[in-house]
Parts: C-alpha cells; structure tokens; sequence
C-alpha cells in the first residue's frame, strides 16, 4: 500500500549541510525539494542534490539566503507547497514565517506569534515569569549605562550581557568587575544591532560554573507536546556549542523529570506546534536549573537526540506542518545507550578561532558502525567568508558514554580535511581530556583549560594522507581528460558516497 507524501514539494530555504539534511528527510517521504542558492554557492553539493535549485541572489546573505521576497518567488516559480527554513537565516524570523503563510503557503516550523514571543528574549524572559518558570536573576528595562550600572551591583558580579533579540552567542559579555562594564556594554551592543538589527540589552546573573542543558520538544496542531529527553551542551568556545551529548553526565531521574516538565510547560505557555528546543542553565553545586531561552526551530545539535531516540525530528516536523498527529505517546519515547555529537568548523583554534577561508583539496569522513556525519562540503568546496564556517558535524553512538567518547575520536583521528585549517584536532584533544571523560566540564571547560592551545601531534595516519594525496591527483588527472567537474559520486572519500545507504533515523535498507 502506497501512502501519500505529507506534501509532493517543498522548498529549502538554506544551504550546507542543515539542507541536505532536510533534503534526505523529503526524499525518504517521497517528496520533491527546491534548493535556492546564491551565486558562491551555484556548485555547492545541496543545489545538487536537490531537485530542481533557483538562484535567489549574490553571495552576501542579505542579498540572497536572508532576501525575503526572492525566497517566496522562488517558492511561487517552483510551485512548492512548504518551505523549510532549517535553522539560522530566516528560521526564527517571524517577518519571513507569516510571509510564507500570506503567500499561501505551509511554513514548516511554529507560529509566527510563538516565534515572536520566544525570539524576543526580554519578552520571553516577562512571560516566563508570569508562567512561574524558573529564571535566573536578571533585569530588562531601561537599559542605559546608568540603569545598568545600578541593577549589575544588586544583582552581583559577575554578571551577563545579553542582546535581547536573537541568539547563537552573538551580543553577549561576560562582566567580571565594574569598571569594565561600559566598554563590554558596547561591543555588545554593537554585535547585537549588526546581527539583529536591535542593540536592547538586558542583565543576567552570570553562573561561572554552570551546565548548558537543553530539552527537544515536538508538539502537534492536536494538543500533544512532547520532549525527546535533553542534550548537554557545555562545552562551547565564544557562547557557541562545539560538542554535545545525550544523554547529559550531570542529569539523574529527579532532575531530568522536573526540568522535563518544565519545558512541556514552557512550549504549553505559547501554545507551541512543531519542533523546538528549551534551553537551561544548571548549576552543579545547588542542583537548581534556570529557564535561558526556547530557540523556535530544529537545533544543530538534533542528531543525538535522534539516536537516542530512534525519531526522525526532520521527518516528524514535516508531517506535523502537513497536520499529522503525533502517532506516539510520553512513556512510548526511551532513552538508549549515548550519542555524542563534535562539530566540525573551518577555524583555527590555536589563533582565537579565526576563521578559516579556501578550496577544500580533499575530504574523507571516517565511517563505521554507530558513526554518522552530516556534512556540506566535498572535495573542491570554497569555503568564504559569507557563511557560517561549520563543514560537518560527526556524531557517534554507543551503549555507553566512554565508548561513544571513544567511537568519535578515533572517526575524528581518521578523517581527512585537506586545503584550509579545520578544529579537527581540538576536538579529539578535548575529548581525551580527563574532566570531560569525567562528565564535570562545563561552560567555562574551554576559556579555562583550552585557550591556549596549540595542536601538539599530527592525528591523522600517514597512510591516510598518501590516499588522499593520490585520490587528488587521480582528480586531477581525470579532470584534465574530461575538462569537466567531478561530483561528489565520483570520490570514494566524499562523504555522499561513503554515507550513500546511511538512512537516518532507520536502518539501511
């Protein structure tokens, strides 16, 4: 018996590797996808893979992948029915959700009020206090320097900076003292308004110590919200996650329960549809937990949770767009053995992580049993200046934490990235760290024990090297005879052919 496809054609409104991702979703629901693209990106492996690609723009995103009305002609052109806007970009716009839906079309994510209320931190943070939802410490108001000075000292030093719209680290200092308070109120607001167009700042209790633990929820359009357990995501360079697990080393029962409830709560109080992720911060020493934002779309991290889990979170966001009831309830949903998710970014670590530009001459994910790389790059790759640096993410899964640890370092000590700099080796560094084995890093781990490194021995087997030397030059050689391109199909190393029959969230069929 055939079944009939949540919708026959939906466009993504991304690019990398979230869009392949979202691409492999649709095909494995028998749905076609419309790739939109910028001129950097008219050889990239997603307008490939999609199919049919529309080019919406040149290479500055706010000409191209952040250019509203290009985006929906494009829909309109293509004759798509959804857009998926996978996350960053235009996934927690409300302006460009409530478009989608004026245009006549299924926006594949929340509602454009619940993306509004939660995307506003200084908003969210109001009504999560009328919900009695645990906060940290803080103020939102008035926010000149003078205010700010008076409400840092009765709330203590040290204190957070936060821009109070938007996310992902961007507009946000850590105060230690007074007299620095005015120079750091600055960069903040500067970082927020070119990032967010808004340079409102609000005041937060800095937790030096604290665990970053959040909660991935689905809800359906029938009243059912769900959580899909938590993710500890500690371990971050410049308030942004480098590595993440499920599920978290600091969690038991009790505390799981409670801060699982809360999230339910938190995504019941906006009336919440699709997937979203309630984030927490927790300080080990009191064991209590404080609400620090809801980010309104599928997280980079959401592999683990799917291995953990057995769901398909991109599949299930589709079909609840298309109006499908969750088929499944709480106590249905389990929690087996561990996943652990490193990504990988073109940057240097050992120079403040500076981003890393050029042609990718070589790249090989290592494979095997319980590892999954979802990657967006392929041998010949310009990796510029435009767009976030992240080039894959290699997520491994095991019965146990240490053998999950250890499945992904030795995938991350055989994979090859050749032409630009990568954090390939801070990563496994990381990873070998005995704090972190212990499970007690949090998210000062890297500004206190990592901000001075410097890559100590070559990770990757020489062997390893002399194949991709020569998988090169065999490119090479046949690019020469052919005077053509070689796609991704033709490299025995590219992650699309060694990962081919790699199915996720089921088995390989």
């Amino acid at each position: 018996m055939t079944t009939k496809p949540p919708f026959e054609k939906i466009l993504i409104a991304n690019r990398g590797e979230i869009a392949l991702r979202l691409m492999r979703a649709c095909q494995e629901l028998g749905i076609s996808t419309v790739a939109v693209y910028s001129e950097a990106d008219h050889k990239a492996p997603h307008v490939d893979m999609a199919d049919e690609a529309i080019l919406i723009g040149p290479a500055p995103p706010l000409e191209s992948y952040l250019k509203i009305e290009n985006i929906l002609v494009a829909a309109k052109e293509s004759g798509a029915e959804a857009v998926h806007p996978g996350y960053g970009f235009l996934s927690e716009n409300t302006d460009f959700a409530q478009a989608v839906i004026d245009a006549g079309l299924v926006f594949i994510g929340p509602s454009p009020d619940a993306i509004r209320l939660m995307g506003d931190k200084s908003a969210a943070r109001q009504l999560m206090e009328k919900a009695g939802i645990p906060l940290i410490p803080g103020y939102q108001g008035d926010d000149d320097l003078k205010q700010l000075k008076k409400k840092a000292v009765e709330i203590g030093y040290p204190v957070l900076l936060k821009a109070a719209a938007g996310g992902g680290g961007k507009g946000m200092r850590v105060v230690t003292e007074p007299a620095d308070l005015q120079d750091l109120l600055s960069a903040a607001r500067r970082e927020a308004q070119n990032s967010f167009g808004d340079s409102r700042i609000i005041l937060e209790k800095y937790i030096s110590d604290a665990h970053h633990i959040e909660f991935q929820i689905l809800a359906d359009g029938h009243g059912n919200v769900l959580h899909f357990f938590e993710r500890e995501c500690s371990i971050q360079r410049r308030h942004q996650k480098v590595i993440e697990e499920s599920p978290s080393p600091l969690m038991d029962d009790a505390l799981r329960e409670e801060m699982a409830r809360t999230a339910i709560e938190v995504a019941t109080s906006v009336n919440y549809t699709n997937a979203g992720t309630v984030e927490f911060i927790v300080d080990p020493a009191s064991r209590k937990f404080y609400f620090l934002e809801m980010n309104t779309r599928l997280q980079v991290e959401h592999p683990i949770t799917e291995m953990v889990t057995g769901i398909d979170l991109v599949q299930w966001q589709i079909r609840i767009a298309a109006g499908e009831k969750l088929p499944f309830k709480q106590s249905d949903l389990k929690q087996k053995g561990h996943a652990i998710e490193a990504r990988i970014y073109a940057e240097d670590p050992s120079n403040s992580f500076f981003p890393s530009t050029g042609r990718i001459h070589h790249v090989g994910f290592a494979d095997g049993e319980g590892v999954r790389v979802d990657s967006g790059v392929v041998p010949g790759t310009e990796v510029g200046v435009h767009y976030d640096p992240l080039l894959a993410k290699v997520i491994a899964y095991a019965d146990d934490r240490p053998k999950a640890i250890k499945k992904l370092m030795d995938a991350l000590r055989n994979s090859v990235l050749l032409g630009l700099k990568s954090n390939r080796e801070f990563l496994v560094d990381i990873l070998q760290d005995k704090k972190f084995n212990k499970g007690l890093a949090n998210t000062r781990f890297i500004d206190s024990f990592f901000s001075d490194w410097h890559p100590m021995d070559k990770i990757v087997p020489d062997e390893v090297l002399i194949i991709a030397a020569i998988a090169e030059l065999s490119k090479l050689t046949e690019n020469r005879e052919s005077s053509g391109e070689i796609g991704a199909e033709s490299d025995p190393y590219s992650p699309w052919s060694r990962f081919k029959n790699f199915r996720i969230g089921g088995k390989e069929s």
